[in-house]
């Protein structure tokens, strides 16, 4: 039996190729010096499935989780990847094939996973009372033991919650490490529920509140602040008719306006307050915080459909080149009877998986790390035209001053999400480290590099070489070894 995948884009070079290992490598290659500072582990997941699409084709999105742990001790780095045993890969590997359709469509899956969860575990993973949770937005969280990466099993908290879809991007209160969190489609498919739950940092839950969205749209991350929970919406729709029938889960609704839900975090859901954008994508927070009776919400921004996998109703969606990207900020007025959210631009220039220091989530802060894009630093004559999700610049951008420092690694490499470290419990906002995986796209190599935060422009103080290519991943974070919570607990906001 022949075991080939597409050679589609999803599925090729030195980003999409599936990397499928699974092991753990000891004292990888360092070039400079690990910050004494560096004590812990950084922990990231990626889609990467292990067998080919059963439809033929499918999209990045729908791969299998595999965690990658970078362990840091003494000034040595150890490395260890393994899949999460989700209910889909216990089934497909005892098919020894994909049993899979459609993207969160499981009307085209094969019937032998019927009733079985679809979750993947691929999208972000987050420490939480002594485990990681290992997130996909369709599903709950998987549980996965820290130490092994060994999967745990499906976590409902418990038997706190229903099996109610949980968000990949999860926030921790800074005060108090509370996990707050929430998911969409809650109360079945295509449906317009929206949840929210808070927990306390060791488990137990203490709110549960039921809303009802203008549209069931997609509602991939979301914002807390001190007092008030945000729910961005996004003008990609469900429709169980649709799905029904076999077709895709998300359209793009090229008419339709953006949706900024507002309700309090210790109310019922009856104070719940729509404010509305113009039609565009934004995916991931920065952050938000509070001014008085005023929210301001900051997230990477477009004019338009990014995810062309997830096209209007004719099949259409805009090329990349021509939409306007952004950092944008969003004010929501709770003071005044208008619906508008009010715009601004912090930075007119494409970016993407924005991060803020965790100590400050949900506060008023000045730094926030992300990538960006020049095609100016690209060489696209030897390499063609780069692949979609590609980012080949490291930003800081501070946010009072608009001042931006870059650093770009070469002109055939591109980066993953950066993740903040900060350089103490106790250091000044945005002072730490910036642990970073970069792609060398001719060598087909990985590296991750570490450069301090507020002096990216200088370059990385220490490389890590890996010995195999990671495949382009989602969302990671870090654990310091500590015994302090609320040091450990990310408010993962990209």
């Amino acid at each position: 039996m022949s075991l080939r995948f597409p050679s589609t884009p999803d599925f090729l070079g030195p980003l999409y190729a599936p990397s499928r290992f699974e092991g753990g490598v000891h004292d990888l290659e360092v070039t400079g010096s690990i910050p004494p500072a560096l004590k812990g582990r950084f922990v990231q997941v990626a889609p990467d499935p292990i067998y080919p699409p059963m439809l033929g084709d499918d999209i990045f999105f729908n791969g299998d989780g595999a965690v990658t742990a970078f362990r840091f001790a003494d000034g040595h780095v150890d490395l260890q990847r393994r899949y999460v045993e989700t209910d889909r890969l216990k089934a497909q590997r005892a098919a020894r094939r994909s049993l899979h359709g459609l993207y969160r469509n499981p009307y085209t899956n094969d019937p032998a996973v019927e009733g079985l969860s679809t979750g993947t575990a691929n999208t972000n993973v987050v420490p939480f009372n002594g485990m990681l949770l290992a997130l996909k937005e369709d599903s709950l969280p998987v549980a996965v033991d820290p130490e092994t990466l060994a999967t745990i099993g499906s976590w409902d908290f418990g038997g706190q919650i229903r099996n109610t879809p949980f968000t990949a991007h999860p926030k921790f209160d800074p005060g108090n490490g509370n996990l707050l969190a929430f998911g969409y489609e809650a109360g079945g498919l295509a449906s317009r529920d929206l949840v929210y739950y808070e927990f306390t940092a060791d488990g137990h839950k203490i709110r549960e509140i039921w809303v009802t969205a203008p549209y069931a749209g997609m509602v991939h991350d979301f914002a807390v602040t001190e007092r008030f929970v945000v729910f961005p919406v996004l003008p990609a729709t469900a429709d169980l008719e649709r799905i029904r029938a076999g077709g895709l889960h998300f359209e793009w609704q090229p008419d339709l306006a953006f949706q900024f839900g507002v309700m309090r975090r210790d109310g019922d859901g009856s104070d719940i307050r729509w404010f509305t954008g113009p039609n565009c994508f934004q995916a991931h927070v920065l952050n938000a915080f509070e001014e008085g009776e005023r929210l301001h919400l900051d997230m990477p921004s477009a004019d338009g459909n990014v995810f062309a996998f997830f096209p209007e109703a004719g099949g259409g969606a805009p090329a990349p080149e021509t939409l306007r990207f952004e950092l944008a900020r969003w004010t929501l007025d709770l003071r005044s009877n208008a619906r508008d959210a009010i715009h601004a631009t912090l930075m007119d220039a494409p970016c993407e998986f924005p991060r803020c220091d965790d100590r400050v989530a949900g506060r008023p802060y000045r730094h926030g790390f992300m990538l960006g894009l020049d095609m100016r630093e690209y060489a696209i004559d030897r390499l063609g035209p780069p692949a979609w999700q590609f980012f080949n610049l490291l930003l800081h951008v501070d946010v009072s001053t608009g001042a931006v420092q870059r650093w770009v690694a070469g002109d055939a490499e591109c980066f993953q999400e950066p993740t903040f470290v900060p350089r103490a419990v106790d250091a000044a906002e945005g002072d730490g480290y910036i642990l970073v995986l970069v792609n060398h796209l001719e060598t087909s190599t990985t590296e991750l590099v570490i450069l301090e935060s507020l002096a990216i422009a200088e370059g990385p103080v220490a490389r890590v070489a890996l010995p195999m290519r990671l495949r382009m991943s989602l969302h990671g974070n870090w654990l310091p070894d500590t015994d302090d919570d609320r040091a450990v607990a990310p408010n993962h906001s990209a």
